[in-house]
């Protein structure tokens, strides 16, 4: 039995899961959802530098007991993280994005799952519809993610987005 696990990296992003059917069979009833969504769990607060301003960062221990609590599956979880924006020129979210990246491969690794990077051109070329480009491609996130998980399609109305959803569905059509 395989889990996958979505993770759109960084303070914006979102981490999803996607169990087999009847893979919540032995739990309690309500305990656990075989499609979970969530935002990525964050805090905000006094930026490390002199200047009076308010950095994101992840929040190390709820992100750590999430991914310590897949092991409730009895399963092979595998874990697909979205590789970060890395770009010189865009100097504050790469910075972002990288401590975002650490922060999250510590909780992983901390879990003991097996992880790998994805480009988004990966999942997206199959995901999305040909030829989305800038805003539109959180456009089609959300819509497509509302329509193969209407349970969800709240939340990802809220997180305007379903990246990790969308991530760990690709990776399960593909066998991975």
């Amino acid at each position: 039995m395989r889990v996958y696990v979505g993770i759109d990296n960084g303070v914006t992003g979102s981490i999803a899961r996607i169990a087999p059917e009847g893979a919540d069979a032995h739990l309690p009833e309500g305990y656990v959802k075989r499609i979970w969504f969530a935002p990525i769990p964050v805090i905000r607060e006094q930026s490390y530098t002199k200047a009076k301003a308010q950095i994101t960062r992840i929040d190390f221990e709820v992100l750590r007991g999430w991914l310590g609590n897949m092991d409730i599956f009895k399963g092979d979880i595998r874990v697909f993280i979205e590789r970060p924006f890395v770009n010189p020129k865009g100097f504050k979210a790469t910075v972002s994005a990288l401590r975002a990246l650490e922060a999250t491969l510590i909780c992983v690794e901390f879990a003991c799952l097996a992880y790998e990077y994805i480009d988004s051109r990966q999942w997206q070329k199959v995901m999305l519809p040909k030829g989305c480009k800038g805003p539109d491609l959180k456009t089609a996130s959300r819509d497509i993610g509302c329509r193969l998980f209407p349970e969800h399609a709240k939340a990802i109305r809220k997180h305007k987005d379903a990246d990790s959803l969308l991530i760990a569905e690709w990776a399960r059509r593909a066998g991975l």
